[in-house]
């Protein structure tokens, strides 16, 4: 069950942010139900809405001349890689590798923590990615260990892309320290999504962020990584998803840096550039959940993803979408709470036979299991239909 909960729900006054959303991807290892806290919120203003005020006072000029000069310290004249990019080939890291390559004259190479189930579009994407003019090393992990973590993440914490999170976590440190490479730099920014921070302090990760201090003690879909074993899970099939487990000086010499912290852009101008500059395709629908057509793009869980999000704190994808085009003044507050109200916690049933079938699970269960995590201070049951106790358009 959700822990760590906030009775009080409330949302933000100047977006439609809940108090309820969880800091980061619920990602963490060290403790069984994976939580760490919840987003902060200072005199009922959430903590991005206040991050992105600190925007407003930030010289972007200098902020760009601080990356190219991180860049020109970094940069490789024989043509090997310098710099390493995650990404899926979404709007993001469309734009984040092709500014570097293009603009700043980086080499990037492109890695991947490969879906769930990529959906046509995503695959098309990816490959349009590519045909950019970017190497890319895409890492399947093993299908059987893969849905056998997933599973046992839905089941127990309701996190169904903990392990993919993990996974893709820590591939990008690890393919670095193999290829050599020192420079890792991202294209997204969960610090603008809910959770804040010091625009000051943010640029990247600590080298402390890369390894894990305890590596025999952790927890993956809120099993404790010594009882693996009895769901055929061994200790070497979980290499892919563990921390860097040394703190060697490879370690020290990685760089990692979040783009949005030196040049100031949005989703939405990304989504323009990337069909702009690539074969990008979005969907001929809006992703369910939310009412953008680009966001959910390559992976057929996705939507379940946000779902459960929505399941556990009563905020799903169009609150994370609207907040953050109202922060980014695209559309007001009064428009995100018509666009959540309306589409906000839609249920995922586009590939739900599918998502069925990868879980290994009949719909009773699956019901079972989603209704058991409904926290009792967001949702009351009124008959047989579940209601939200407060939202956003509630008075």
């Amino acid at each position: 069950m959700v822990s760590n909960k906030l009775d009080k729900i409330k949302f933000c006054k100047n977006c439609v942010e809940s108090n309820q959303r969880f800091m980061g991807s619920i990602q963490h290892l060290d403790t069984k139900d994976g939580i760490k806290q919840r987003t902060s919120f200072d005199e009922g203003i959430c903590g991005a809405c206040n991050y992105f005020e600190q925007k407003k006072t930030i010289n972007w000029k200098d902020r760009e001349k601080e990356l190219i000069e991180i860049l020109d310290k970094y940069r490789r004249d024989d043509g090997s890689h310098d710099v390493l990019i995650p990404g899926s080939g979404g709007k993001d890291s469309i734009y984040l590798s092709h500014i570097l390559k293009y603009k700043y004259k980086m080499n990037p190479l492109t890695v991947t923590w490969a879906p769930h189930i990529y959906t046509d579009i995503g695959w098309h994407n990816f490959q349009a990615w590519q045909n950019m003019g970017f190497d890319n090393e895409l890492h399947t992990p093993n299908p059987l260990v893969h849905r056998k973590l997933t599973k046992l993440a839905f089941t127990n914490l309701l996190h169904p892309f903990q392990p993919f999170v993990l996974g893709q976590l820590n591939l990008a440190p690890k393919l670095a320290l193999e290829k050599k490479i020192n420079l890792i730099i991202y294209g997204d920014a969960y610090f603008e999504k809910g959770v804040g921070g010091n625009l000051y302090n943010i640029s990247g990760f600590q080298n402390k962020d890369l390894f894990h201090s305890d590596s025999e003690n952790l927890y993956f879909g809120g099993v404790h990584m010594s009882e693996l074993e009895k769901y055929g899970i061994s200790k070497n099939d979980l290499h892919p998803y563990l921390p860097i487990r040394n703190k060697s000086e490879e370690i020290k010499k990685l760089t990692v840096l979040n783009l949005p912290y030196y040049l100031n852009y949005n989703p939405q101008s990304n989504f323009y550039f990337a069909s702009e500059n690539s074969d990008f395709k979005v969907n001929p629908y809006r992703s369910e959940g939310s009412y953008t057509k680009y966001s959910s793009l390559d992976d057929k869980l996705d939507n379940l993803h946000f779902y459960t999000w929505f399941i556990k704190t009563g905020r799903g994808r169009a609150t994370e979408d609207a907040a953050l085009e109202v922060r980014n003044k695209i559309i007001t507050r009064e428009e995100a709470v018509m666009l959540v109200k309306k589409y906000d916690g839609e249920f995922p049933k586009k590939y739900f036979k599918e998502i069925l079938e990868y879980l290994d699970m009949d719909e009773k269960k699956f019901h079972k299991i989603v209704d058991s995590f409904r926290p009792e201070h967001v949702w009351k049951k009124k008959g047989s239909k579940w209601e939200l106790r407060q939202a956003v358009w509630m008075k």
